[in-house]
């Protein structure tokens, strides 16, 4: 995934922060940076100072830089007159056309893009918008889209609007990122309340809230405060865009099990009342030749991860994770729990979904 972090020149961090924070950002894995160049709160001499020596840091990493573009942007850039070679040369590689541009402009721009990439607000997209944007050959393989934060809480978009808009998206091709606050480093001025797409993340860790956003068909994710910590931005940088993953807490010590594990899987097509079945993990434990002697088989409340043993048979190898509670059975050992606060990712693995688990002890 090309997920990324959000960098406002003038406004909470010094500039030793903001590169420091590139360089960790870049170290992590991540490869997108957002910049909002129109905040009213930002000391504007600050930004002029800063933004070459940040974006040439950027550069520097092989990273996108992104940014909102509106009329007030290209005054404080210099730029007289709108050309997209001119942002270019700046060294801003993805324009994100907040507002004040027409549908016709926009798919002229699509056309003749100078090496730069565009985005629409995916947050404010229409079915209308979009089927004028095609009825006008807008070329969209150079286009995605990048939903909004919301600084004020009670202001963020509610799932079913997040799907709604990205299913629309998708149908066209075009990629989807959103954005996750930042729950333990610097939140950004004024409000500092955090700046997610979801009001459902305000006050969620950002790894949950990001893997949330890839379970409802989210492409990539940007960290939207000032400065994220580094545990943030790392767990970011890990985020695979395949399915959902899910943080549980691993109770067998065997390290072949562990390994087992590990691996992603797929539900199966044919749901189950009572949990989800893994499709590849029967075949998978033949294929390593392991046998599994019974242990722990203990209750399996909601959220257990189970694995038939040999006593099952056929079955041995059978991997699920348990949706409605269950009475032990000595046939299927419980190897690992998903933590508490994940349980609501597992409606997000519905049959085809592939998952898989990040386990800690």
């Amino acid at each position: 995934m090309e997920n990324g972090i959000s960098i406002y020149p003038g406004l909470d961090n010094t500039l030793e922060e903001n590169l420091a924070l590139i360089q960790k950002a870049h170290d992590c894995g991540l490869t997108r940076l957002f910049t909002s160049l129109h905040i009213p709160e930002t000391d504007m001499d600050a930004l002029k100072k800063d933004l070459g020596t940040i974006l040439h840091a950027a550069h520097d990493c092989g990273m996108e830089i992104i940014s909102d573009i509106s009329p007030e942007t290209m005054q404080l850039l210099g730029i007289k007159e709108f050309k997209i070679s001119a942002f270019r040369m700046l060294g801003i590689t993805t324009l994100r056309l907040d507002y004040g541009f027409g549908l016709e402009e926009i798919a002229h721009m699509s056309r003749h893009p100078h090496g730069v990439r565009l985005q629409l607000n995916a947050s404010t997209i229409t079915g209308h918008i979009l089927s004028a944007l095609v009825e006008l050959k807008t070329d969209f393989s150079v286009i995605e889209a990048l939903h909004n934060f919301y600084p004020r809480v009670g202001t963020g978009l509610s799932e079913e609007a997040l799907v709604r808009k990205n299913v629309m998206l998708h149908k066209l091709g075009i990629k989807v990122g959103a954005f996750v606050p930042s729950r333990q480093g610097r939140k950004r001025s004024p409000l500092q309340e955090g700046l997610p797409t979801l009001e459902d993340h305000r006050e969620e860790p950002s790894d949950l809230a990001a893997r949330h956003l890839v379970a409802l068909g989210t492409d990539y994710v940007v960290l939207a405060d000032s400065l994220p910590t580094d545990e943030e931005m790392s767990a970011l940088g890990q985020l695979s865009g395949d399915g959902v993953t899910i943080s549980a807490k691993l109770l067998s010590q065997d390290e072949d099990m562990t390994r087992f594990l590990s691996q992603p899987f797929s539900a199966r097509l044919d749901e189950a009342r009572d949990a989800i079945r893994a499709q590849e993990s029967r075949a998978l434990m033949k294929e390593i030749n392991l046998a599994i002697a019974p242990a722990n088989t203990a209750s399996r409340p909601v959220g257990a991860i189970t694995l038939d043993n040999e006593g099952y048979g056929r079955y041995m190898g059978e991997l699920q994770i348990i949706k409605e509670a269950q009475g032990p059975d000595p046939r299927t050992n419980v190897v690992a729990m998903v933590d508490e606060d994940e349980l609501g990712l597992l409606q997000y693995i519905t049959p085809g979904r592939k998952f898989s688990f990040r386990f800690h002890s």
